[in-house]
């Protein structure tokens, strides 16, 4: 369920691609206790946005969120319209949710911090036969030449749950 989630990253390469290609340097995450760290290729061929991932599973070891962090490098001249990312975001999450025989309202795009930097908030509800499932919220920030997305979604439960150690990683995120 959390699949649509994952394809959204797709999105986020096309929207941020155009910002540079050069490989940045891994921001420092403090993964909470209980989250499996997911290791993600590197691909030095053709060098880009730098991905950390990490999953909670539940007893059954099922994934029950997801959080991934996308560092991309952004040329010193080029303009990123951190909004318009993600509207464009917000909008293929929406698509691929409906595709799955899911719904999804997002609220208000609004200002918030991300590791003690001004970004960008989203937070989308997705529901299937007027039962809320899953939650997922997009968070995009520019700082000192580069542009953050953190993306989190899960069992909608398990979201509510998860919040002290969501914002622990928000808060401890060094950009």
């Amino acid at each position: 369920m959390i699949r649509p989630f994952l394809s959204l990253f797709v999105l986020l390469f096309a929207c941020i691609a155009s910002v540079g290609g050069v490989q940045a340097d891994e921001p420092q995450i403090a993964w909470p206790q209980g989250w499996v760290v997911e290791p993600l290729p590197a691909d030095a061929a053709a060098p880009g946005p730098l991905r950390q991932r990490a999953t909670k599973s539940d007893s059954a070891g099922n994934a029950v969120m997801v959080m991934e962090l996308t560092t991309t490098t952004v040329e010193p001249d080029h303009q990123v319209n951190l909004q318009g990312v993600l509207l464009e975001m917000r909008k293929s999450i929406q698509k691929d949710f409906f595709q799955g025989g899911y719904q999804s309202v997002c609220n208000k795009i609004h200002a918030s911090m991300l590791g003690g930097v001004t970004a960008l908030e989203t937070t989308c509800t997705i529901t299937q036969n007027g039962r809320h499932v899953l939650s997922q919220a997009l968070v995009a920030a520019l700082n000192e030449g580069k542009a953050y997305v953190l993306s989190y979604a899960g069992q909608a439960q398990v979201f509510v749950e998860s919040q002290d150690e969501i914002q622990s990683v928000r808060n401890s995120l060094k950009l």
